[in-house]
């Protein structure tokens, strides 16, 4: 069966409108973050393969984009490191090519940013997001649960040779988890590596939906707000992600409302009133149309942050 790899537009609260490639099976990733919205990584490792043919990928991006939708970026992102495809390179040339009129970034955790190889394949993109939570070994592993070997020390100077290379721009994500790496020690070690990075942005993240862990929670406003004003002390422009969802408001391959829902589900978690924004439809159709799919087996509900979530990703057991 043919994968469905693009997903979107989105709204995304980084990206603005934003058109998704997913280039995994679902949950490969060289870390098990215990943020991470999809849940445990279950293919823990740092082989790059090609996973899926790159000609598929090729033939949905070229059926979408022909129609010719407003966007703001293509984003590699999705079901775990989009640096572990081989295929990424020759889709970003095939896109800056054939759409030199869009944008492409790509989401990566960094932990690849040493390989030559992966170093060629970004080459083209305008924008590279890399991930970096702490400097401190303990709270690395404690966090992102890595791939056996991978030290954060070698990955930040990845981040600083590759911001020497790239010729695109670099922002850098810093994802905030209360009494993990938001200590003064924390902080204070991470404003020391990124003024020698130099990102052109940093975009703080927390917590939206429902995470990998229960433990994990979102620093409150008035934390947030605190640690803001303490990166912006680098002259470096610092964005605080909203608690808006980068969900699909647009159908535009042609699927009914049905398959629209359950495929923005398989995704991310959603709640009603996220996919209730996203179809334009009453919240109580949008019930109808959970109903249908909780009847089928086909999701599952789990409580986070904001309310219910619905999934149609797998249920894994969370610790």
């Amino acid at each position: 069966m043919t994968e469905n790899h693009i997903f979107g537009p989105v709204n995304s609260r980084r990206l603005g409108r934003s058109l998704g490639i997913d280039l995994l099976p679902f949950k490969t990733c060289s870390y098990d973050c215990v943020y991470c919205e999809c849940g445990a990584t279950n293919s823990l490792t740092t082989k790059r393969a090609e996973f899926f043919p790159t000609e598929e990928v090729i033939a949905q991006l070229d059926k979408v984009l022909r129609k010719g939708p407003t966007l703001d970026y293509i984003t590699f992102a999705g079901s775990g490191e989009p640096t572990l495809s081989l295929s990424i390179g020759r889709i970003i040339r095939h896109l800056k090519t054939t759409y030199s009129q869009y944008k492409v970034a790509v989401l990566t955790n960094g932990s690849l940013l040493g390989n030559k190889e992966v170093i060629a394949d970004l080459s083209r993109a305008d924008l590279v997001i890399p991930t970096l939570t702490s400097t401190s070994q303990e709270t690395f592993e404690r966090i992102h649960r890595p791939y056996p070997g991978l030290l954060t020390k070698t990955i930040i100077n990845y981040i600083l040779e590759f911001r020497k290379e790239f010729r695109g721009e670099m922002w850098l994500e810093i994802f905030l988890i209360p009494n993990q790496n938001t200590s003064l020690e924390e902080l204070a070690s991470l404003r020391d590596v990124i003024d020698k990075i130099q990102p052109a942005r940093i975009q703080l993240n927390t917590l939206d939906r429902p995470a990998a862990e229960d433990w994990v929670t979102a620093p409150d406003e008035e934390e947030l707000i605190k640690i803001r004003n303490y990166f912006a002390e680098l002259n470096i422009p610092v964005d605080v992600a909203g608690v808006c969802c980068e969900q699909p408001d647009v159908c535009i391959s042609g699927e009914s409302t049905h398959e629209l829902i359950k495929k923005t589900l398989h995704i991310r978690p959603c709640t009603v009133e996220d996919l209730a924004s996203m179809t334009g439809l009453h919240h109580h159709e949008v019930a109808k149309y959970l109903s249908g799919l909780l009847e089928e087996g086909t999701i599952h509900v789990q409580r986070g942050k904001r309310g219910v979530f619905y999934s149609a990703g797998p249920q894994t057991e969370r610790k």
